[in-house]
């Protein structure tokens, strides 16, 4: 007898009516570990809940989630109520959660906290060691997988907003064992050939497990230790790693980090011609104003009559001289009257014109005689007349009582 086969929609049936008449998977309460969490647009929760050794796909429709007292996030600790049941279409199992609580913080996101702390608190994450981006780079570096999304989407945004930058892609793993060592070595790489202007570290999203190469200590410092600017780009919008603490810019997605790495070529060509019609406005208004101010030179007396101005300081010149000379005679002939005052007083105090008087100058030895006291009798001595000189013994002295 030929079996008949079933479809896979069938299977998948099946195995659902089968999974959703077991009362115990009905109205389960799991305890476990949240990975690879969407908060989708629509409102609902989609998750992974894993422990050590396996895990679960997990759903919450919008219709519970307002019942949650926290956001769930990767690395969380939780405590899920709901049931197993289905996917028909893809042929999963997974859990439809109705209620969940936290329970705690996971292993991972525990590691991820203690090291931003640690690495807050030496000071990687402070803004004044950030580099700015360069504004014109002419070369941009990228780390990333040489395959997927990411190197497509930063080379699609960077050629249609600049076809002039260049693109250097060095391959390295994202995710896995081997990644946050590459990761470094690619960050020296690059410096050592110091050919790019700017580095985008980029990848796509994924759960804490596959973004952690990102938020390894060593991956960390390099970033840190670059002299070339890097903009980190990894994950979704909601995914923060450490290198996008560390970085000198955090983009929220590798195409985001492309547009601003990249100035958009038509924003510089229509700021470069703002840029031109104001500095020709400013130079025609300044050709303007220079005229005016030749026009204003060309009308001034002092180009009209040029001789003018110097035959007035002429002028000026001649009446100071004039003044001068008047106050030179005036002063000279109160020198002269002054002079012959003096000469008229010292003439009257002259010893030649008291001798001509009558007056006479005796002598001794050649000293003026002032006393009698001065001479004895037989002494003789000289008599100083004003039109000569005589000698005489002197016979007899008096002296006034």
């Amino acid at each position: 007898m030929e079996i008949e086969p079933i479809t896979v929609s069938e299977l998948n049936n099946y195995v659902k009516q089968k999974i959703d008449g077991d009362e115990f998977l009905n109205n389960v309460y799991v305890r476990g570990e949240i990975s690879n969490c969407k908060l989708h647009y629509t409102g609902h929760i989609y998750f992974t809940l894993k422990d050590e050794k396996s895990l679960i796909k997990c759903v919450m429709f919008k219709s519970y989630t307002p019942h949650l007292t926290f956001v769930p996030k990767d690395g969380m600790k939780v405590m899920v109520f709901g049931s197993v049941s289905v996917f028909e279409r893809d042929g999963v199992y997974q859990i439809y959660a109705k209620a969940m609580k936290e329970d705690g913080i996971g292993t991972l996101y525990e590691a991820y906290e203690k090291l931003k702390a640690k690495l807050e608190a030496e000071g990687l994450f402070d803004a004044s060691h950030k580099k700015p981006i360069p504004q014109f780079p002419k070369e941009i570096g990228v780390l990333t997988a040489s395959t997927g999304a990411v190197i497509r989407d930063i080379i699609n945004v960077s050629t249609r907003r600049n076809p002039n930058v260049h693109i250097t892609l060095l391959p390295v793993p994202v995710q896995g064992p081997t990644a946050a060592e590459a990761i470094v070595e690619g960050i020296k790489k690059m410096n050592e050939l110091k050919k790019v202007d700017v580095i985008i570290l980029g990848r796509g999203g994924g759960s804490l497990e596959d973004l952690w190469p990102f938020n390894e200590e060593i991956v960390a410092r390099a970033i840190y230790d670059s002299e070339i600017p890097i903009i980190s780009a990894v994950g979704h919008e909601t995914d923060f790693s450490i290198s996008d603490f560390v970085a000198d810019l955090r983009a929220p997605t590798p195409s985001a980090a492309a547009e601003l790495a990249v100035p958009n070529i038509e924003d510089v060509k229509y700021t470069i011609s703002q840029i031109e019609n104001r500095c020709k406005i400013l130079l025609k208004k300044k050709v303007e104003l220079k005229k005016m101010q030749f026009e204003k030179c060309m009308q001034s007396k002092a180009l009209a009559d040029p001789l003018g101005k110097i035959n007035e300081n002429r002028m000026v010149i001649d009446n100071e001289v004039k003044n001068l000379c008047n106050l030179i005679k005036i002063k000279m002939s109160n020198f002269e009257t002054l002079l012959t005052k003096n000469i008229t007083r010292i003439d009257g105090l002259s010893p030649l014109k008291i001798m001509a008087r009558g007056y006479l100058i005796s002598q001794k030895d050649g000293k003026i005689v002032k006393s009698v006291k001065g001479i004895s009798k037989n002494d003789v001595i000289d008599l100083r007349y004003s039109d000569g000189m005589a000698k005489a013994t002197v016979n007899e002295i008096k002296i006034n009582k």
